[in-house]
């Protein structure tokens, strides 16, 4: 028990920033990716005693980070025609350098953009971003390196498209 606390802890400290990306992607709002980061953590946690080794360890902790997210925006799909929901916005400090400003815009937009693709192509984008290798991306999700490379490719000609139409 000791040594799969131990595992975990370093585990999550090596990866926490990236898990939560990988969550604010599936989520609609910073209070949703929260609640997502929680519960992937928690499905790590619990499933610890399961890890083999086979892997490593970020590869099985993306994996299972990749299915919460998926089962949730699952479950948020289902729920979204029966409730309402009221964003509230939040007003950050950007600074007030034109750079800055124009670099924000970029990313709002391509975060836009990247929740506009399919399952699929966001879960790819997601560990690409977060500088995986395609070798482990193939591992996490369970195609061949060669395929990811081309989807890789396609995803970023679908972004530059959708960003360049947003802005």
């Amino acid at each position: 028990m000791e040594k799969q606390k131990t595992t975990f802890l370093s585990a999550l400290k090596e990866n926490q920033d990236k898990l939560y990306r990988i969550c604010s992607i599936y989520s609609d709002n910073n209070e949703d990716s929260k609640d997502l980061f929680q519960e992937v953590l928690v499905h790590i946690w619990k499933s610890m005693s399961s890890f083999k080794g086979s892997s490593s360890i970020d590869t099985w902790i993306f994996r299972i980070a990749l299915n919460v997210c998926l089962r949730f925006k699952s479950k948020h799909k289902k729920n979204q025609n029966r409730f309402i929901r009221l964003d509230s916005m939040t007003i950050a400090n950007i600074g007030s350098e034109k750079a800055n400003e124009e670099d924000n815009e970029k990313l709002i937009a391509l975060r836009k953009c990247i929740k506009k693709l399919n399952e699929g192509n966001k879960a790819i984008v997601a560990l690409y971003l977060e500088g995986l290798a395609y070798r482990e991306i193939s591992d996490i999700l369970g195609l061949s390196e060669n395929h990811i490379a081309v989807k890789i490719k396609r995803i970023k000609s679908k972004l530059f498209n959708c960003i360049k139409e947003t802005l």
